[in-house]
């Protein structure tokens, strides 16, 4: 049986042989499950099930080990537009607990929190361990048991006494029996297998929140430059998206790229990660603008090379590729330019073509789309509708947002619904 050892300041206790309410995964929507099950419900057993010697692993890594908690954005049927799975269902849930109340809750408990310019929310110490340690203390205070390196073998309804509970069989220890269980393995392939057991249809999983792979002359030798802001079309599927890119040694990341990914998670799966990317380098401007912008750089800088001075403010060596591109010498001037290479230049700067060959890797905050069901899930409660006494919380639904802190809003969103409907329940 597991020994006690330590999870940051939490104890991790050995694993009991029953319990009124186990929660497995301890990742940030477990944990919250826990907590809110435990504090609304004082006399309850419950206990928290987590495979590896850590919890919270996603919350001590993300937005680059300072934890982007949430995002601020207060009005439900605003903030659900960030979820390319799952809009439709979360108003309900964040019409009751929302970033507001999120922010609230870490506050209340000590964790001063800063909304930063582009509305991610952060704690003011920048230490994603802020939030790990407000979290065990949490979950310590109001008596939730912890088991790390703890692996579930399988889980099945319990077919003794009431026949109401499950029994999870746990490897080198005793089976735990349990009256509620609480599914937060995020996107682990255990967590929709044993949901697919007990009767739920899961949505095949696909990568979100990823970069794209992508060879161009173009783009060679220019890793770190960032154009802002841009807009990006997947040709052939009509999704664009606009804001900060990067330029890297493999490709394009960025905000932009991983909100399109997100979006285009499924087509893209469906395409093997090849498309065509169409990159407007100059999306203020309307094609007569930037016309314009260039006939007038002709007659202010008609004598200065057209690679030397770029227009709409554009990095030089960006720049420099683009007029390449476009067909335009070196040592070609202002005044040379020829109405054809206008034609070709603009065409470049507004809709130039790259060819995405494969996706790459956004590791903080890798996210998947797909999941349980979530017309098999009540909303309201996260119970299940075809396994009473079942609940879900967190990635293992169908639900994904594109970043900012909008994934860990819904996990927090999820396991608060969760945890109260547990402590509700017989």
């Amino acid at each position: 049986m597991p020994t006690t050892t330590t999870t940051g300041s939490l104890p991790v206790a050995s694993l009991p042989r029953e319990c009124d309410a186990a929660i497995i995964g301890g990742g940030a929507a477990g944990f919250f499950a826990a907590i809110t099950c435990a504090e609304s419900n004082p006399g309850l057993r419950v206990a928290l099930i987590e495979k590896s010697a850590q919890c919270l692993a996603k919350v001590r890594i993300s937005g680059g080990g300072r934890c982007n908690v949430t995002h601020a954005c207060f009005e439900p049927t605003e903030l659900v537009r960030h979820y390319p799975r799952g809009a439709k269902a979360l108003r309900g849930p964040y019409s009751r607990f929302q970033p507001r109340d999120t922010m609230a809750w870490f506050e209340s408990r000590g964790v001063a929190l800063k909304i930063e310019s582009d509305g991610r929310v952060f704690p003011v110490t920048d230490q994603s361990e802020t939030i790990i340690e407000c979290l065990t203390r949490a979950a310590q205070q109001a008596g939730v048991s912890v088991h790390t390196t703890t692996s579930i073998r399988d889980i099945r309804r319990d077919s003794s006494g009431s026949g109401s509970g499950f029994v999870a069989t746990v490897k080198d220890a005793e089976p735990l029996r349990c009256k509620r269980l609480l599914l937060a393995t995020g996107n682990g392939v255990y967590g929709w297998r044993w949901a697919q057991e007990l009767g739920h249809t899961i949505e095949e999983p696909v990568p979100s929140l990823f970069t794209f792979t992508i060879h161009d002359p173009r783009l060679r030798d220019l890793a770190g430059v960032v154009v802002d802001p841009v807009c990006l079309r997947l040709k052939d599927a009509n999704l664009e998206q606009p804001g900060p890119l990067l330029i890297t040694h493999w490709g394009l990341s960025g905000p932009v790229v991983l909100r399109l990914s997100a979006w285009g998670a499924r087509i893209l799966h469906e395409r093997g990660y090849l498309m065509e990317l169409e990159v407007d380098w100059a999306p203020k401007r309307t094609t007569e603008q930037l016309r314009d912008s260039i006939s007038k750089e002709k007659t202010a800088n008609a004598r200065r090379t057209i690679m030397s001075h770029p227009v709409e403010d554009l990095p030089k060596r960006l720049w420099a590729r683009l007029t390449h591109a476009a067909g335009i010498r070196e040592d070609e001037r202002w005044a040379d330019l020829s109405k054809s290479e206008t034609v070709r230049l603009v065409d470049e700067i507004h809709r130039g073509t790259f060819q995405i060959t494969s996706k790459g890797v956004f590791k903080e905050e890798f996210v998947t789309c797909g999941g349980v069901r979530l017309d098999e899930v009540n909303l309201k409660t996260m119970e299940s509708r075809v396994c009473p006494r079942l609940h879900f919380a967190g990635e293992i639904l169908d639900i994904d947002g594109v970043t900012g802190g909008f994934n860990f809003q819904s996990a927090w969103t999820t396991g608060y619904l969760a945890g109260l409907a547990m402590a509700a329940g017989e």
